[in-house]
């Protein structure tokens, strides 16, 4: 069996961490690796860098197993693909589901047009993953053009059936249970932080003590924003962390945001004194202390939250019961989406659909006679 596989390097200079892919002899493949530094320069997320290299090495041990060459691929043979990532089990026996298989083609076609245009392979194999394809139905804001002659695009070729579910949100109930799991008062702030903003936990862990404006008049620090808020930057910080967007923004800081971030600052003086991190996430309870708090931190508190809640609790959750909750209160979509940082709106759009308790609620409103709100 070929077994490519992905792994994460350490540069012994500076301690700067890439993702590279190996193949069986445990030597780097040159073009998959190349490809991931590009996404790294790119300034994509070290979490995409991460599954894309997975994907990339499950798609370069896939052609090893069946004497495929990657390098001129056929789509007849990236169809085989598609069809063993759809039905091999992971998980507890689970199927992939469409959305997830066409992340897995997204990242291999990424792939094999980097090679294309390093000239690493015939651009004629990268041209042949997509086709022309007319939009029938255009997102909010598209611009057909005068004639409607942008509505005829290029779109992959290969593409799994999907179905459009309505984001993961947690309930207020939910929320209330996690907040009571949390036992520190750096654990409420990050809960708290992202029920109320809607961030992203890269932005998050991205966040530095200059970026947290919560005074009601922050002029005299140069900012024009009226009222406590949080800034937001896409940039390079020390835990890796990376803010998706590129486009800075700001977010409303709530009066519960206040109220958690200056009991944490009251903890964090207490446990690691006056360091000179200028990050606002840092570590508290294990060393090393004071270093600014990374993605894996994070998750091994949420899985902690999730064991001690009974039900899965993950930061990305959080975000999307705060825009649930947003557009439920009758906030404009286009507020929303600026909240989010979202560039289409079409990425918005998607907490208007109905969750099966809105429709239960309603059916069961107009049964008993009530008016349904």
């Amino acid at each position: 069996m070929n077994s490519f596989c992905a792994e994460r390097a350490v540069s012994p200079l500076d301690g700067s961490e890439l993702w590279v892919v190996l193949d069986p002899r445990y030597l780097v493949h040159r073009e998959a690796s190349d490809f991931l530094r590009a996404l790294h320069g790119a300034g994509r997320s070290p979490h995409t860098i991460r599954v894309y290299a997975g994907r990339v090495a499950r798609f370069l041990a896939w052609c090893g197993d069946q004497g495929v060459e990657w390098s001129s691929i056929s789509l007849a043979n990236l169809a085989r693909f598609k069809h063993v990532v759809e039905a091999t089990p992971y998980r507890g026996g689970r199927l992939r589901s469409g959305a997830t298989v066409n992340a897995t083609l997204t990242a291999v076609c990424e792939f094999l047009r980097f090679c294309a245009r390093t000239g690493v392979i015939d651009m004629v194999v990268a041209d042949r993953l997509a086709e022309p394809r007319w939009l029938r139905f255009t997102p909010p804001g598209f611009d057909s053009g005068e004639f409607g002659q942008f509505r005829t695009v290029r779109a992959r070729a290969l593409k799994a059936r999907t179905q459009t579910r309505f984001p993961e949100a947690l309930t207020d109930e939910q929320i209330e249970g996690v907040l009571a799991c949390c036992r520190r008062p750096r654990e409420r702030f990050m809960v708290i932080l992202l029920r109320d903003t809607g961030l992203r936990i890269g932005e998050a862990l991205g966040l530095r003590r200059a970026d947290m404006h919560l005074l009601p008049d922050s002029r005299g620090l140069g900012c024009v924003v009226v009222g406590a808020h949080v800034h937001v930057r896409h940039r390079a910080n020390p835990n890796g962390a990376l803010a998706k967007s590129r486009f800075p923004r700001t977010v409303p800081a709530s009066d519960a945001v206040l109220a958690a971030y200056a009991d944490y600052q009251h903890e964090r003086a207490g446990l690691v004194g006056d360091d000179a991190t200028e990050m606002v996430l840092v570590n508290l309870y294990r060393a090393p202390f004071g270093a600014p708090m990374t993605y894996w931190a994070a998750k091994g508190f949420f899985d902690r939250l999730a064991r001690a809640c009974g039900f899965p609790v993950r930061p990305h959750m959080l975000r999307h019961s705060a825009a649930t909750n947003w557009v439920r209160a009758g906030v404009d979509l286009d507020v929303v989406q600026a909240l989010l940082g979202h560039v289409s709106l079409a990425s918005t759009t998607v907490y208007l659909h109905a969750r099966d308790e809105d429709k239960r609620r309603a059916v069961e409103a107009v049964a008993a006679g009530r008016r349904y709100r």
